[in-house]
């Protein structure tokens, strides 16, 4: 039970390759999306303050945000960030972009439930996810290595760890809904605005958004398969206790 497990191991390492795989994925279908121009012309922060003005929101500000693939949006201050691709960008993958950011503002001034419980289980998520493994394996070298006796306080250690790691992966699940919630978001506004076409244009913007969204898909299932790991150890799960 002591040093470095095997199946962590190939866990970590299987979540490693499956971020990078989406990461470099994403970047590939924004990089070709940037070859598609929309006939619109529009940039993406003409394209932002369209969609919010025909949505009635007044109180956010779009700004240029530096950085590569930077774009998001700030609840708390109202701002919607986006990076000088996408700001200045005329094609469709800022026009995906931009869109998509709108959407998650439209979550906040709507209520959406998602973006509600990603904000409620952000904070509580990280730290569950940098102090939980620590947890369950204080728990088990309590235990001095034999298996987790069930109302022990090693026990109750490590189901505490698990615990903390089940909030930081269900927020990586709420996460992906909202993702995918504010891409669909996108698309419908683009389309029904006129800002793209239903052909080449609105193909690219749905790869572009898509591609993004596999990034905390992939986050989503790198957690999972760390909680059910972590839940192994600490006998909850496979009958490692008594």
């Amino acid at each position: 039970m002591y040093g470095f497990d095997p199946i962590y191991l190939i866990i970590l390492g299987g979540c490693m390759l499956l971020s990078l795989l989406a990461s470099g994925y994403v970047k590939l279908a924004f990089k070709r999306g940037q070859n598609v121009p929309i006939r619109s012309g529009r940039t993406g922060a003409e394209i932002a303050r369209m969609i919010l003005r025909d949505q009635d929101i007044t109180d956010v500000e779009v700004v240029e945000h530096q950085g590569f693939l930077s774009d998001h949006y700030h609840p708390k201050k109202k701002t919607l960030n986006l990076s000088p691709d996408v700001y200045h960008g005329q094609n469709a993958a800022a026009a995906g972009v931009a869109a998509h950011e709108v959407g998650h503002a439209l979550q906040h001034a709507q209520g959406d439930i998602t973006m509600w419980g990603r904000s409620i289980l952000v904070y509580p998520a990280y730290f569950g996810s940098m102090f939980a493994p620590y947890l369950v394996m204080a728990g088990i070298f309590m235990a001095a290595g034999h298996a987790l006796v069930e109302g022990s306080g090693a026990y109750y250690v490590a189901v505490s760890g698990v615990a903390l790691f089940a909030v930081s992966t269900l927020c990586a699940i709420i996460i992906v809904f909202n993702e995918f919630n504010a891409s669909s978001r996108a698309r419908v506004a683009l389309v029904r605005l006129g800002v793209i076409d239903r052909g080449t244009e609105e193909a690219t913007v749905r790869t572009v958004l898509n591609a993004a969204g596999m990034t905390y898909l992939a986050a989503a299932v790198a957690a999972l398969a760390q909680l059910l790991y972590w839940a192994w150890r600490a006998g909850l799960i496979g009958g490692n206790r008594r």
